[in-house]
């Protein structure tokens, strides 16, 4: 999250290019990677916003997300020598979810997905907060031949997620049938976009990627549709994300937590001659991490919040870096970085201090809910 403490620091905020369709329908907005975006909308809220897209479908306007686009000849090639997933394994059309390491120590700066155009088209969304420094770095690196565009305003990203998001985008005549983790073009009208089977929720969905200018138009368009969508803040975002285990930078994930810490190694192409952290990620590897993202389910209704001391008997054994109340299974869910020695097998039963008390919590294995994607 980014913290803004002045009002001048708020004016600096961008906003989205559906601001006056949000403030109609009465939400709450916060602060969000330098944006000003809605949290959650006056009659939903967290509870009913995230129990639609569990159960029908839900609208989240997403356009805070960087984009980027690499182009030129060997710009595939390029980014894959960044970056650390293998571009290798996927064809044009399909898209791969990959982190910006940095080369010294293979902390992440940041994660993202690479939508493969060509060999000469790599479009890259990576978060808000981090948009400018990952344009910088692959600036910094890139051949004379290879440009770097930082589109971070030039297209608003829409979010249709939920099991019934299919059926909404069909009666659009959007296509709906491609894999999950691809993409391919399309028209609503006048509007030309792109429709990535893609998402944050671990539900059937897809991100619509469209022309700032365009914006209000596929908006309107899709609440105009039946099913009718519900209109979805960042905090049922956040709880949906939290259920299905998915790491938020900044928080799971940090230029302070490598992939190995935070249980996504198998986001990196280990074979792979090149790419940024390659050398310190397999000396971490070889010694093994000391520590590794893992699930806690509370007792009761406690809640685990950021921050929070994670005890093993008396002796402390990792911090909490996400929590919250999970919508779905009425408890308290949480990831914590837990140290690895000494070993704990999951059903531990592990203590957070919460408020200055030692609430029991049991440790697992995410997801906390069965993803729905599909494939």
């Amino acid at each position: 999250m980014t913290e803004v403490t002045t009002d001048a620091a708020a004016t600096r905020l961008r906003r989205s290019p559906l601001s006056d369709r949000h403030t109609a329908l009465g939400p709450k907005f916060a602060p969000f990677g330098g944006w000003e975006m809605p949290l959650e909308y006056a009659g939903g809220g967290v509870l009913r916003e995230h129990t639609a897209v569990r159960t029908g479908v839900g609208v989240f306007d997403v356009s805070h997300l960087g984009k980027v686009r690499v182009t030129g000849p060997g710009a595939a090639e390029f980014v894959n020598a960044c970056l650390s997933n293998d571009l290798g394994r996927i064809e044009p059309g399909r898209a791969q979810y990959t982190l910006c390491c940095d080369e010294a120590t293979g902390g992440v700066v940041d994660d993202i997905i690479a939508y493969l155009h060509a060999d000469d088209h790599v479009f890259l969304v990576p978060n808000a907060a981090n948009s400018a420094e990952v344009v910088r770095r692959l600036r910094a690196a890139a051949p004379p031949q290879v440009t770097v565009a930082d589109e971070h305003e030039a297209y608003a990203v829409l979010a249709v997620q939920g099991p019934r998001s299919a059926e909404l985008l069909d009666g659009l005549g959007l296509p709906t049938a491609h894999g999950y983790m691809s993409f391919t073009s399309a028209r609503l009208g006048a509007v030309e976009l792109t429709v990535c089977r893609t998402g944050y929720t671990g539900e059937l969905g897809y991100e619509l990627v469209v022309p700032v200018d365009d914006a209000v138009a596929v908006w309107d368009a899709l609440f105009a549709a039946e099913p009718t969508p519900q209109p979805c803040g960042l905090a049922a975002r956040d709880t949906l994300r939290t259920e299905m285990g998915y790491p938020l930078h900044g928080q799971d994930l940090s230029l302070e937590i490598t992939p190995l810490q935070g249980r996504s190694g198998w986001a990196v192409g280990w074979d792979k001659p090149a790419f940024w952290g390659r050398d310190a990620l397999l000396a971490e590897k070889a010694a093994g991490p000391t520590r590794t993202l893992r699930g806690l389910v509370a007792a009761g209704r406690a809640i685990p919040r950021p921050g929070m001391a994670v005890f093993h008997g008396d002796t402390r054994v990792g911090t909490v870096t996400s929590g919250t109340f999970s919508p779905t299974l009425k408890h308290g869910i949480a990831l914590a970085l837990i140290d690895t020695a000494p070993a704990l097998p999951d059903g531990a039963e592990l203590h957070v201090d919460i408020r200055n008390r030692r609430t029991p919590v049991q440790l697992t294995r995410p997801p906390f809910h069965q993803p729905s994607v599909g494939s």
